[in-house]
């Protein structure tokens, strides 16, 4: 799933060109740190192909930067704490239909990563099978609004406001609003150190 939207992908493709040429990478050790082949890579850091977030995110723990840093060109500079306002936050995009905002871009060290996330009505999804997403870790996700139907690999649950999802994210994981209304979550995705999200 693309993660950076079209208007902004060679910019992102530029930082992690130049941070892997300032650090003298190859082509090659980057690929396999996420898990591309050669020419893959080198079409996702041209900004021929999509820049997916599993991508990024490992671009930019090999390189020794905060995933924010390659999709803004700003170092988060913040490290006590960090307010941001309701409908504030950073945009980001995927080819899906949820809508993310990042609700702590400019905090340093986070041991997580805070999303806003739209999760859109669509009659169409109702009678189909709920895609899966995998990056290892944990995820948390607090119903803000609306209700949804979760699937973790073989089981499926509804929630509604108030309720809470925590779950191995590593494992095959999705969701749809349902009832015929939008839906909206606190996404909380956290990242052991080593870890590597696929």
């Amino acid at each position: 799933m693309e993660f950076v939207d079209v208007d902004n992908r060679r910019d992102v493709a530029n930082r992690i060109r130049s941070l892997r040429e300032d650090n003298d990478i190859t082509i090659e050790e980057m690929a396999e740190v996420t898990g591309r082949s050669a020419k893959e890579y080198a079409a996702r850091e041209s900004g021929e192909m999509d820049l997916t977030f599993t991508f990024v995110y490992k671009c930019a723990k090999r390189l020794g930067v905060d995933v924010v840093e390659l999709l803004t060109g700003e170092s988060p500079r913040l490290r006590h704490y960090e307010i941001v306002r309701a409908g504030e936050g950073l945009p980001l995009e995927r080819n899906t239909d949820f809508h993310y905002l990042h609700k702590a871009p400019h905090f340093r060290n986070r041991l997580g990563e805070p999303f806003l996330v739209d999760v859109p009505y669509q009659p169409e999804s109702q009678h189909e099978p709920i895609h899966l997403s995998y990056h290892e870790g944990q995820e948390m996700d607090l119903v803000l609004k609306g209700r949804l139907r979760f699937r973790f690999e073989d089981h499926f649950e509804e929630a509604g406001p108030g309720d809470v999802l925590f779950y191995d994210s590593g494992r095959g994981h999705g969701m749809i609003a349902i009832d015929g209304e939008d839906a909206q979550i606190m996404a909380v995705v956290f990242n052991p150190k080593d870890a590597e999200i696929i």
